[in-house]
């Protein structure tokens, strides 16, 4: 069984391209389903099995779009060594899944120089692509989920969600036919709740706050905040970047909070602009996942209480 290997390069590619046939699927598929749209058993962020911590940024995407391939209902993953340190065995046969992690070099480090990686914001650090393989609880036999573990306090998904959308001190603007910020102005514009309408997937309450939620990531991009702009990497794609980390950002959220993150359709309109930038950039998933991931943990530090309870969930 293989744990870690191949090239920064690989990792970069093999991810991207994972994401994109992914993303082709859903598109193709009619419903325009994509792996960050979450329902039923797997609304919340996969989770690794040794750590019992959710994954983040681009691996929660590639686990996502991993289960959704495999038609795994578990949200729980680990390598092959954590599998076998919690008595479990990964059966013969099965195929791993890939994810990638950073391993840190001082910048002086010739190694890490000659091999190429990503500075820090201060340049003093290089941050090196590693990949590693992991397997989705469905893929083992003799795992038993903690009987000694104490259950979560139940919670109610729209009482976090409403706490956290109140803690923000952002000023929503209830009325009209669309949802939007409006960064000069510096507001978010929502439709009123009775004008969402309910899914086979979700309720109209979880439309109405997956659209904030959405609006919000937005939000938490002005230039008083996290300041996000993607500049003239993107060029003429910048919009659609900023829409892909809005997205991603809102399905982050709802996978914390237990909602379900529903497809907007005026996003597929954007789909043929984001497949042309996952292809013609290997990093461009890496950086809209990345800023997404920021955008979340921006949002859930201005909530200290939803903070707490989601550590305390793992």
């Amino acid at each position: 069984m293989r744990s870690t290997s191949t090239s920064r390069t690989d990792v970069y590619e093999a991810i991207t391209n994972q994401i994109i046939t992914a993303i082709e699927a859903g598109a193709g598929s009619g419903k325009v389903l994509l792996p960050w749209h979450r329902s039923g058993a797997s609304i919340t962020r996969p989770v690794n099995i040794a750590s019992r911590n959710p994954y983040r940024g681009v691996n929660t995407i590639a686990l996502w779009a991993a289960a959704d391939a495999h038609g795994y209902a578990h949200g729980i993953w680990g390598t092959y060594r954590q599998w076998k340190e919690r008595g479990a065995q990964v059966r013969k046969g099965e195929k791993s899944s890939l994810i990638v992690f950073y391993k840190q070099f001082d910048r002086e480090d010739d190694a890490a120089t000659d091999a190429g990686g990503d500075d820090d914001a201060n340049g003093q650090r290089r941050f090196m692509a590693r990949a590693s393989y992991v397997f989705n609880a469905a893929q083992v036999d003799g795992y038993q989920p903690d009987a000694t573990a104490p259950e979560a306090a139940p919670i109610d998904p729209i009482a976090e969600a409403d706490r956290l959308i109140a803690a923000s001190g952002a000023t929503i603007r209830i009325g009209g036919e669309e949802a939007y910020f409006a960064p000069k102005a510096d507001y978010i514009a929502m439709p009123a709740q009775h004008r969402f309408t309910g899914t086979p997937t979700s309720s109209a309450t979880e439309g109405w706050y997956s659209t904030l939620l959405h609006e919000l990531t937005h939000w938490s991009g002005h230039e008083s905040r996290l300041a996000r702009e993607f500049g003239k990497r993107f060029g003429d794609d910048a919009y659609a970047m900023e829409e892909l980390v809005a997205e991603l950002g809102a399905a982050f959220l709802c996978g914390d909070l237990g909602i379900t993150a529903e497809p907007r359709p005026d996003h597929a309109a954007y789909i043929g602009h984001w497949l042309r930038i996952l292809k013609g950039d290997r990093k461009a998933i890496f950086t809209a996942a990345s800023a997404a991931n920021k955008a979340a943990e921006y949002l859930r530090g201005l909530d200290g209480q939803f903070v707490r309870s989601i550590a305390s969930d793992h």
